[in-house]
């Protein structure tokens, strides 16, 4: 029977790990604003491999070093992988991705068939050829994504959200693992706050001489002071082990940082958790990770995907609600096609410490930035070096136990966007690399192209309105027919529609949202705010490109976590040459220029960016629409009230009304669900 006891957990039994006592525990009582508890199930009894490294006392600011080799990778050989198996790819990747690729390819040539007609009208040239093949690309890409959440659903009825069931089961790892939080010049004071709550939670799910913490700041030597004082107040009262370490120099920003503690201290640990510092994830999740790292010895890195949280004004609150209610059919989709050749998202995954320094020391690229010196978005190029060398990469969708937090502006999220979009075109120089798998160089080539298709809708655009101008005759503007129209909603909004599908299908989730009406409310708004957003991300991601090509790196800049309201000043000057190409739009539409008319929205929606940035900037908006019960939360909805699920009650993985008793027999449920 479960006895009580002071820190709110209840005793139900013990083991023993190496020469030590661990409490096992049943779910928490109270845990950390923000936590879950964990309920384990049972403790291997095997001594622990890796001891905590030696050190002159636990007040240490860092423990001593346990150095391990991390080479620098030859990108032109390719590595020798005879007799290397990945045992846990699913069955059937072959037939997922024919369904993918070829369905995507199918759709982008059936919407650029279409416009044959229009564009023949007086014949076919070069600027004819590049529409067609710019309309072909970008609804394949379109395509893609609609695919993908059909897959998601059709996964999501079979087998739920689903995790491999090697990591489905909750228990204690037996092996040591670091938590590593690369900082710079951040608010350290909400740092701290992140810390302690995950600390508690690895002393409440009984870890706490399983995990050590490592705060790697890069931050300006005017801020050590500061930063350190926080640490050890931290370190005072805390009963897992945390230590600090200030770089004197940032060399290759956080990649670097990260390789700099791998050669340093990575020989005391079998894992590392790498998160952001606007991360958090719960002592449970970390334990399950670290189990199922060690339940298999072939993969190298597990991608969780965090739950947004924390969101105040109106644009966070509204990209948190989107990430929950279309999330989970959408990351289903990835999990399902990307098996053992996922990608990383540079933190909250929990990555194999000798893996990483066998397979990731990051070479210098040859020339200038921006497209050459340090790889910037090191992570899918993490993921892919990993995979060269046979090990296995998957992106898992825990319960819950995940978290991360979200750019409080549209102009904070552009200047994020910047810094990504340098990167991700610079992976387009690496995927010749010798030893990729295809499905790796796939990923790289998205992440590029989830900013090159900016410039090429904007591209599109512009053709579309000069072809008229062109052609001769009346009737020559390029206008989609009907059927088209009808494909390009289902294509764009079908992925949404398909994500509320599943919403009619979980009660639980549906309800966290706060029911179905306020979904539905919410969902009204949510759609055309995402269309009429749409145009802005577009022109700034391709402003963003025009500076990469003209040689101008993005820089490292601190990155802003919290705001409230952005000034008229800062709006307009951000957004002149948004409102600039919207006036160019307006101005073709009062002149009646022939088939211009269909270029109103995104016209409306460029002049009005600037309001649009300020309105979405507020913090007052967005307690506003909480307060209506709009955009909310599934951590809202516990706030308030609703009992938290357990991290590892298999109800959390099947809605409590499943739709999927009626495709039991579904053959596609079973390609689908292998």
């Amino acid at each position: 029977m479960a006895v009580g006891n002071p820190d709110g957990l209840r005793r139900v039994g013990k083991a023993v790990v190496g020469e030590r006592r661990v409490r096992r525990l049943a779910r928490p009582d109270s845990t950390p604003e923000g936590m879950t508890g964990l309920y384990v199930e049972e403790f291997p009894s095997a001594a622990v491999p890796f001891p905590r490294p030696p050190q002159d006392t636990h007040r240490a600011d860092l423990p001593r070093e346990a150095p391990i080799d991390m080479p620098v990778q030859d990108l032109g050989a390719a590595p020798d992988l005879a007799g290397v198996a990945i045992e846990t790819q699913p069955e059937g990747m072959f037939q997922r991705r024919l369904f993918l690729v070829a369905g995507s390819f199918t759709l982008g040539l059936a919407a650029a068939q279409e416009m044959v007609g229009p564009l023949a009208v007086d014949g076919i040239d070069l600027l004819d050829s590049l529409f067609f093949l710019l309309f072909f690309g970008l609804f394949g890409w379109i395509g893609f994504g609609f695919l993908n959440a059909i897959a998601g659903f059709a996964v999501m009825l079979g087998t739920g959200p689903g995790m491999p069931r090697w990591l489905a089961q909750a228990r204690l790892p037996n092996k040591r693992t670091a938590v590593l939080v690369p900082i710079y010049n951040e608010d350290i004071a909400a740092v701290s706050r992140r810390l302690r709550a995950m600390a508690d939670s690895v002393v409440r799910v009984g870890g706490a001489e399983l995990f050590d913490f490592f705060v790697l700041s890069d931050s300006h030597a005017r801020n050590e002071a500061a930063e350190r004082r926080a640490f050890r107040a931290l370190r005072a009262t805390s009963r897992v082990p945390i230590y600090y370490r200030r770089r004197e120099r940032n060399t290759a920003r956080k990649p670097g940082n990260i390789a700099e503690w791998v050669r340093r201290f990575g020989g005391a640990y079998a894992h590392m958790i790498v998160l952001d510092a606007d991360s958090l994830m719960s002592g449970a999740a970390m334990a399950r990770l670290a189990a199922a790292m060690e339940a298999r010895p072939r993969v190298g890195l597990l991608q969780t995907i965090p739950s947004i949280i924390n969101g105040r004004t109106f644009f966070a609150r509204w990209n948190q609600f989107a990430a929950v209610a279309y999330g989970s059919v959408a990351s289903a989709g990835m999990q399902w096609w990307s098996g053992s050749e996922a990608t990383f998202w540079g933190h909250n995954a929990i990555v194999r410490v000798a893996a990483f320094a066998e397979s990731c020391g990051l070479p210098m690229l040859t020339g200038r930035e921006p497209f050459g010196g340090y790889v910037l978005s090191h992570d899918m190029v993490e993921a892919a070096l990993l995979r060269r060398r046979g090990w296995a990469v998957h992106m898992v969708m825990l319960p819950e136990g995940s978290y991360e937090e979200f750019p409080p502006t549209l102009i904070d999220h552009a200047v994020r966007d910047r810094r990504w979009c340098q990167g991700n075109l610079q992976h387009l120089r690496l995927l010749g690399t010798a030893g990729f798998h295809w499905v790796s160089r796939l990923q790289l080539l998205m992440g590029a192209s989830a900013f090159l298709t900016s410039p090429w809708w904007l591209l599109l655009l512009a053709i579309g309105l000069v072809e008229p101008l062109r052609a001769s005759g009346a009737g020559a503007a390029l206008l989609p027919s009907a059927w088209l129209l009808v494909l390009t909603f289902i294509l764009l909004v079908g992925p949404r529609l398909i994500a509320l599908l599943w919403l009619g299908v979980d009660r639980r989730l549906r309800e966290a949202l706060g029911g179905t009406r306020r979904v539905i409310a919410t969902v009204l708004l949510e759609i055309p705010l995402s269309a009429f957003v749409a145009p802005l991300t577009m022109v700034t991601q391709t402003m963003a490109i025009i500076d990469i090509l003209r040689g101008r790196p993005s820089g490292w800049a601190t990155q802003r976590r919290e705001a409230d309201g952005l000034s008229a000043a800062d709006a307009f000057q951000h957004y002149r040459w948004h409102m600039a190409l919207g006036a160019v739009c307006a101005a073709a539409i009062l002149a009646g220029m022939e088939g211009a008319w269909w270029t109103a929205p995104v016209a409306i929606s460029l002049l009005a960016a600037p309001a649009t940035a300020m309105l979405t900037s507020r913090a007052d908006v967005g307690l506003w629409l909480q307060r209506k019960g709009l955009f909310l939360t599934p951590q809202e909805s516990a706030v308030a009230g609703d009992q938290p699920v357990a991290a590892d009650d298999p109800a959390r993985f099947l809605p409590e009304t499943s739709w999927s008793r009626m495709f039991l027999a579904s053959r596609t449920l079973r390609l689908l669900n292998p």
